[in-house]
């Protein structure tokens, strides 16, 4: 039975579910509340909704994980044939059950929480993630680069479901207030959006490292991924590109919006940036120039996960500066 368990929480990808609900809470708590532009302000969304919305956004995340080994199970054997799940330690059928059972559960809580806040259209964004989610399994995760866009863009939307549930009730709570002061909660949707942006963006770095470690199952099963089409050596000119147009990014935003419009000088943002996000990219550029082989990509993928995280956790560096520097 606990090896049912442990094989069940691997299927679902325990960790990256955990990070999933990590990254919703700091936007709420960490992002956010902070930045409220006053004290006598709060967040307009229940604690206890809120969770609900964290759990039915794992929900789904877990039914996506599932029903893609379902789906790439060959392809597997032959790529990671020691992390196979389903169908090795996991009936097909009980995987099936399971992803139909964590869907309904996380659309059906999302749904209520739609109407709960008298948005009933927010519904739809949890339909089209399950929708999308099953596409890419069946057919996009096949194409070029339309399996790649639809994970980024899935994760990406992990940290705005936190505002899409949270700006329409400050709006409707404060907005007479913020509009007689000239302002509005633009700048919350902003700072959300950049961590948004960054996830979307590094996501589609590792599915196409991914890609490319995977080259040789999804070659053999006629998949017609970005490392297939374009061939590897234009695959990793491609994601560096990517990872300098990134790097490019985070400077700029740097620069214009937290280095230079502070005062006096953010010397810890700086910091974290160029020790925590632009070295690492740096490094995982190299890398993905030296990869050769699996082991050279695996450590490419590792590389880009730390950025990820280190991108996630910048979040306890703006609550800090928030609360207790400025």
């Amino acid at each position: 039975m606990i090896r049912k368990i442990q094989s069940i929480l691997r299927l679902v990808r325990l960790p990256n579910l955990l990070i999933i609900a990590f990254t919703q809470y700091a936007m709420r708590y960490l992002i956010m509340e902070p930045l409220l532009p006053s004290s006598s302000f709060d967040l307009q969304f229940g604690d206890f909704q809120f969770t609900l919305l964290v759990f039915s956004t794992m929900l789904i995340a877990a039914a996506g994980y599932i029903i893609n080994d379902y789906f790439d199970t060959q392809a597997d054997l032959i790529n990671k044939p020691k992390r196979v799940v389903v169908g090795v330690k996991i009936h097909r059928r009980i995987a099936l059950i399971l992803h139909a059972v964590m869907n309904i559960m996380g659309v059906g809580i999302g749904v209520y929480l739609a109407f709960y806040i008298k948005l009933p259209s927010l519904s739809m964004v949890f339909l089209i993630a399950t929708g999308l989610l099953w596409f890419y399994s069946t057919n996009y995760k096949r194409q070029f680069l339309v399996g790649n866009l639809a994970v980024s863009i899935l994760t990406g939307l992990v940290p705005l479901m936190v505002i899409l549930f949270e700006i329409p009730l400050l709006n409707r709570e404060y907005g007479e207030v913020m509009l007689r002061n000239n302002a509005s909660f633009s700048y919350l949707v902003a700072w959300v959006s950049a961590f948004s942006f960054f996830a979307f963006i590094t996501t589609l770095i590792r599915e196409i490292i991914k890609d490319a470690e995977d080259f040789e199952g999804d070659s053999a099963y006629g998949m017609k991924t970005v490392p297939i089409v374009l061939g590897t050596f234009w695959t990793r000119i491609a994601v560096v590109v990517m990872i300098a147009g990134t790097l490019g990014t985070l400077i700029f935003l740097l620069l214009k919006y937290i280095v230079f419009s502070v005062d006096p000088l953010d010397y810890i943002s700086l910091i974290y940036f160029a020790l925590f996000l632009a070295l690492p990219l740096i490094l995982l550029a190299i890398q993905v120039l030296l990869a050769r082989d699996k082991r050279g990509y695996r450590r490419a993928s590792l590389l880009i996960k730390l950025v990820m995280l280190a991108g996630i956790l910048y979040s306890v560096v703006v609550f800090y500066l928030a609360g207790f520097k400025y």
